[in-house]
């Protein structure tokens, strides 16, 4: 098949994240090898089939790496299972999304740096919002326990927490084509 056209600029918005693209393909070595430099991706296999897939993830993980497979065909649905986290395309197999951990409603390349990026803004906020958690029950719980402040302003104080969290939660962005 043909690179989609927007290949290039996704390979390197992974890159620019801190990750380094692959590409696995069932397919013969000169159509791989052409596909991969017309996305600009360095490292390639060809003709893997869905074992050989799965050994090169979990050859991943053996490096202490947490793999991120993107596949859209049938064979790439055991692959798609056993790597750290999956995105399939819905224009792809019923099989394959079903085994992936995100799919996407967009043929767009570009969605995978977008789906990265956003996990890891909502990560941050996650461990924030954890941070908020922990404040309030060390601070605020030992001072109501021992009476320090009335249980109205415990109460209020707990409510204040709890907004903070879910206000802090709701600035994940969302981006065209996602649905949650």
């Amino acid at each position: 098949d043909a690179p989609r056209a927007d290949a290039r600029q996704a390979v390197a918005a992974l890159a620019a994240q801190g990750l380094a693209p692959e590409l696995l393909s069932g397919d013969r070595a000169p159509a791989v090898a052409t596909a991969a430099a017309a996305a600009g991706i360095v490292r390639w296999t060809a003709a893997a089939d869905p074992a050989a897939k799965i050994a090169r993830l979990e050859a991943l993980k053996r490096e202490g790496r947490r793999p991120l497979m993107v596949g859209d065909g049938l064979n790439d649905a055991p692959a798609l299972a056993a790597a750290h986290v999956s995105i399939a395309y819905a224009s792809g197999a019923d099989v394959t999304q079903a085994a992936a951990d995100v799919v996407v409603q967009t043929d767009r390349l570009s969605a995978v740096p977008d789906a990265v990026a956003v996990a890891r803004r909502a990560q941050r906020l996650v461990r924030q919002n954890v941070l908020v958690s922990l404040g309030y029950n060390v601070v605020a719980v030992p001072l109501a326990i021992a009476g320090f402040v009335t249980p109205l302003i415990a109460a209020v104080a707990m409510a204040a927490s709890s907004l903070t969290v879910i206000l802090n939660a709701l600035r994940v962005e969302r981006r065209p084509g996602w649905t949650r």
